[in-house]
């Protein structure tokens, strides 16, 4: 504070000097005088306006910073949503190699949630798009998952096969053998009711019958992995493997008519 009044003491001085018309010499003498001070106030104002424009580039590379991180986002959302279109493309080809489309009205529809402990799962689509309970959800391979339960305005409940509330007629084809196939709880199936008098070996393929009206005819519901036989009982029961792997599902067919 006092080197800026001492400052302006010289610069009245030196206006007064001047328009008094004092010698040269006097006016020389002021300048080296007061050189030192204009040099640091002129250095003081270039690091105040250095601070400044520092200050302006850092806000500027900040937006530019922000804006690319926006960028970056949109792109990896570009990329997740081609990689889901990708993996929606490869579902219907296989569908498509199989001709399901030539045998059932499919509809696409995505799972969203599983319900493990429930034997249930739930997918995106509901009655917006006519899905309605009762209607058969099989995978592109023609593997029976199950049936809609209940049904709301954007989502479904599939009722697995092998939750408790499951069962329809089914039959190993290959030698006429019927029966009635049951959910048992926990991802287990059984084929169950089967004539005692028929040969049922492990690796038997468990396909739905048209009796019932239940599922169309043909869908693969399992694989015989244990034959279970009673002297006392009437019946023989078979237990199944299911033609599905829940834990590497996404994408799945609800058959809305066949």
């Amino acid at each position: 504070m006092k080197i800026i009044i001492w400052l302006l003491l010289l610069v009245a001085v030196f206006f007064g000097l001047n328009f008094s018309g004092f010698s040269k010499n006097i006016k020389d003498l002021f300048y080296d005088l007061s050189a030192p001070f204009q040099k640091a106030l002129w250095g003081a104002g270039e690091n105040v306006s250095g601070f400044f424009n520092k200050l302006s580039e850092t806000g500027n590379l900040q937006d530019e910073l922000s804006e690319l991180n926006l960028k970056n986002q949109e792109l990896l959302g570009q990329i997740v949503a081609l990689q889901e279109l990708k993996k929606e493309n490869e579902f219907m080809r296989k569908a498509m190699d199989l001709g399901l489309e030539k045998e059932f009205d499919l509809t696409l529809v995505q799972i969203i949630s599983k319900d493990v402990s429930g034997d249930s799962i739930l997918i995106n689509r509901g009655t917006e798009v006519g899905i309605s309970e009762g209607m058969p959800v099989i995978t592109n391979q023609k593997l029976l998952l199950g049936k809609i339960g209940k049904v709301y305005q954007g989502f479904s409940e599939v009722i697995l096969i092998s939750n408790k509330k499951s069962s329809f007629d089914a039959e190993i084809r290959e030698k006429e053998i019927f029966g009635i196939v049951k959910g048992k709880g926990s991802f287990e199936v059984s084929f169950d009711l089967a004539p005692k008098d028929k040969e049922i070996a492990q690796g038997d393929l468990i396909v739905t019958s048209a009796l019932g009206g239940v599922f169309p005819q043909g869908l693969l519901a399992g694989q015989v992995q244990e034959v279970k036989k009673s002297d006392v009982e009437q019946f023989q029961t078979a237990l199944i493997k299911p033609g599905f792997d829940i834990g590497s599902l996404d994408y799945l067919f609800v058959i809305t008519n066949f």
